[in-house]
């Protein structure tokens, strides 16, 4: 397998299509016990101008992957007793004069059921346009906190009605990222570096603004295409991201954090096993299914993939913006862990379905 993957990542960063680092982990029984390196490897450069090149241990930004870290400091909460998966958001968070329904829950925003407006609607047909339109309208560097984004959802109708169906929502983990703040009395940013971050050992993870000067982070680029999708060149995504973490995402991390947040959480470390498996079970599941029969669910700010048994084959997140592309996946027939992490636009969604294809023949 090892070989195998090596041939597919060189071969696609030969064709300037993958920047970044990539790690396949074996754990024996359930990651209670010892673990092997399946791969390791890194590609491409942190650093264009300079030719820096990327490492194994180069830290990323991981977009939406961080979601997974909201969703465990909200069930840390519940956990605990100070929220429940009931709690209305609202009330909770004291908001009046929104078009947000009032019985909008903790469990809505959770699993992605709420049907509320997002910041940026991801499902638009013309999703470029639909960005575009966005940044003329609402420079990126104001965006610096989860309260900031406020102004830009509340005011909108919901898509559908509460509890409908799963929409891809950030919004709502903005409002989670709110109550961790409400109900902590710290700032989101640092309740997740306390709780999730210190306590999973991950010490190369923390939140960073894009324009920071930080040790050893790639930059994020955007490949310049001809009429002919031909690579010419490349730009920095300083103007193409927004520049601050918030709840929904955006930290920085690096393969041997994400696997260590991945073992962390799987072994109880950061919430009960009770609330690990609601986590990581579909709490919804969309109607179509792909060519192998699975389809796809969300359980609590993680994607989980299940087979024609219901069977979950795979669970954990993707991350994806301008300049950066990553994928967190936990296999847990096969006890293997993937992460991928890429600092070029759209780069890790090749590389993910190869490794599956992969770990599915196992």
């Amino acid at each position: 397998m090892k070989e195998q993957i090596q041939s597919l990542i060189r071969q696609v960063a030969e064709h300037q299509e993958f920047s970044g680092a990539v790690l396949v982990q074996h754990s024996d029984n359930a990651g209670t016990g010892g673990s092997s390196e399946v791969f390791c490897g890194a590609y491409g450069e942190a650093n264009r101008t300079w030719k820096v090149k990327n490492r194994p241990t180069t830290r990323f930004r991981i977009a939406s992957v961080g979601k997974m870290f909201t969703a465990v400091a909200i069930l840390q909460l519940i956990e605990a007793g100070k929220l429940s998966l009931e709690t209305r958001v609202l009330d909770a968070l004291e908001l009046t004069g929104t078009r947000l329904p009032a019985e909008l829950t903790v469990f809505h925003l959770l699993s992605m059921t709420s049907g509320i407006a997002d910041w940026i609607d991801e499902d638009a047909d013309d999703y470029d346009e639909e960005w575009a339109q966005f940044c003329r309208q609402h420079p990126l560097y104001l965006f610096h906190s989860d309260a900031d984004y406020l102004p830009i959802f509340t005011p909108l109708a919901p898509y559908f009605p509460l509890g409908e169906r799963f929409r891809y929502n950030g919004a709502g983990f903005m409002l989670l990222g709110l109550l961790i703040e409400k109900i902590s009395g710290q700032s989101y940013f640092e309740y997740v570096r306390r709780q999730v971050f210190a306590r999973a050992g991950m010490s190369e993870t923390d939140f960073s603004e894009l324009d920071e000067v930080l040790p050893n982070v790639a930059e994020g680029y955007v490949p310049v295409l001809d009429a002919n999708e031909k690579v010419t060149g490349w730009k920095k995504n300083y103007y193409r991201a927004t520049i601050g973490p918030a709840a929904d995402g955006g930290a920085t991390s690096t393969l041997a954090d994400l696997l260590r947040f991945s073992q962390a959480l799987r072994q109880g470390e950061l919430i009960g096993p009770k609330l690990v498996h609601a986590m990581t079970s579909a709490q919804a599941v969309q109607d179509e299914k792909d060519e192998q029969g699975c389809q796809w669910g969300y359980g609590f700010g993680c994607f989980v993939m299940l087979d024609e048994k219901k069977q979950v084959l795979r669970w954990g997140h993707t991350g994806e913006e301008d300049g950066v592309s990553c994928r967190l996946w936990h296999y847990p027939q096969q006890e293997i862990t993937v992460v991928i992490l890429g600092n070029q636009s759209l780069c890790a969604g090749k590389i993910s379905s190869e490794i599956h294809r992969l770990v599915m023949a196992l």
